[in-house]
């Protein structure tokens, strides 16, 4: 155990404002719903080992030299594959308007740093990516939260919304949305509601911040991108987390040419890993189509059987949001049950999830919510991670019935 340090003699004085210190890692838990991982049986080991190969037998000099000698945008081959990846969501770009990070958490830091300033507003959807939410949060910005409905945004009542700040005097410094596969419900917006979307963004004069880390992960083909339709209002990332792996740390900023030379003059890292954008650029170039095909079609798989494990132990106290694609599901439990009194007896038979109020601009609205990322578990974990779930919220909640799940005790 860490020894306590009385703070009038320790010798490292921290300052304030700090996090909790991380705890003590004991590893994954056994039943893991959190998070953004993928699917470790889909990860193509021997085809990124065949790109490593090839990217340094061609490309080992430029290691000695920061940026691999093509400048702080990031390797010029991983440019020009993202730029050809894009054009499938119908943006037309050239490596100079592709900007790498390491992640699209780096993008969201970077645009933050580049465009809000304490006490700035933002519109954010009023169910989020938490990651977002919390950076701007931490910026002391203020955060409107912009409705939802099963389809996604909600832009009519948005606009009545940005009517009002405006009014007000209040113009938000942009608008973040994850319009395909919106993170966490599983929506993908309309191209009719995208085109309300700019036409909005270009009337009240509020750049739009699109989130598109799960777009090739859709279940069926989504319209354009928004900064297909309004390449001057967007300020587009992206990343190969969910796609390829989440430990390589790839992702990139896409904008137009003046907004992505402010922007990257904040990064100052010294550069994104080489090593991981050299073989992520050769296996663009080779297997990775058909890598995302494949791997949708576990995805699907693995929902499937997320929904069957869920209708059987849970009934009809849960009410499931059906993805349109991507890694996780969103549930709403009754009115009367707060997910958070869970998450102690949970993690007790092993089970991990991300409550509500963590994907919410307003927390207490979202307590009955939960989402699990069901990409990670084997499908017999799944199941029995689901059971597990369910003996947890019998103990607190006293439904489901313990007859309708297979939950075994672990004390």
């Amino acid at each position: 155990m860490d020894s306590v340090q009385n703070p009038d003699t320790a010798l490292f004085r921290f300052g304030g404002g700090l996090p909790d210190p991380l705890p003590i890692w004991t590893g994954l838990p056994r039943y893991n719903f959190v998070g953004g991982h993928n699917d470790p049986d889909n990860i193509p080991v021997g085809e990124l080992a065949d790109a490593a190969a090839r990217a340094l037998r061609a490309h080992a000099r430029h290691l000695a030299i920061y940026n691999l000698g093509t400048g702080p945008f990031g390797f010029e081959g991983l440019r020009d594959g993202i730029a050809a990846r894009l054009a499938k969501r119908g943006m037309k770009v050239g490596r100079d308007r592709v900007f790498v990070t390491s992640g699209s958490g780096q993008g969201l830091d970077l645009v933050n740093a580049a465009l809000l300033e304490p006490g700035d507003a933002v519109i954010l959807e009023e169910l989020t990516y938490s990651g977002a939410l919390n950076k701007v949060r931490k910026l002391g910005a203020q955060v409107a939260g912009a409705p939802l409905d099963s389809h996604g945004l909600d832009v009519y009542r948005l606009g009545q919304m940005l009517d009002t700040m405006v009014r007000q005097g209040v113009r938000p410094k942009y608008i973040y949305t994850i319009p395909t596969i919106q993170n966490p419900t599983g929506s993908i917006l309309s191209e009719d509601r995208r085109r309300r979307l700019v036409e909005l963004a270009r009337h009240y004069h509020v750049p739009i911040f699109e989130d598109e880390c799960y777009a090739e992960l859709a279940f069926a083909e989504a319209p354009p991108a928004l900064a297909a339709l309004a390449p001057e209002a967007v300020i587009h990332i992206g990343s190969f987390s969910k796609t390829l792996a989440p430990a390589l740390r790839l992702g990139y900023i896409v904008a137009e040419s003046h907004v992505l030379r402010r922007i990257g003059a904040l990064k100052s890292d010294g550069g994104t890993g080489a090593i991981d954008q050299m073989v992520a650029a050769e296996y663009l170039a080779a297997g990775y189509p058909g890598h995302v095909e494949t791997l949708v079609a576990a995805l699907k798989r693995k929902l499937a059987v997320t929904v069957e494990a869920i209708e059987r132990e849970f009934g009809t106290a849960v009410e499931i949001v059906h993805p349109e694609g991507g890694i996780f599901i969103w549930l709403r439990f009754p009115d009367d049950l707060d997910v958070r009194r869970l998450i102690a007896p949970a993690a007790r038979r092993g089970v991990v999830f991300n409550p509500g109020p963590e994907w919410a601009c307003d927390p207490e609205k979202a307590k009955n919510l939960m989402r699990l990322c069901f990409a990670l578990p084997a499908e017999d974990d799944i199941r029995a991670g689901v059971a597990e779930l369910a003996a947890a919220c019998h103990e607190v909640a006293g439904y489901p019935e313990r007859s309708g799940n297979m939950a075994r005790s672990t004390a």
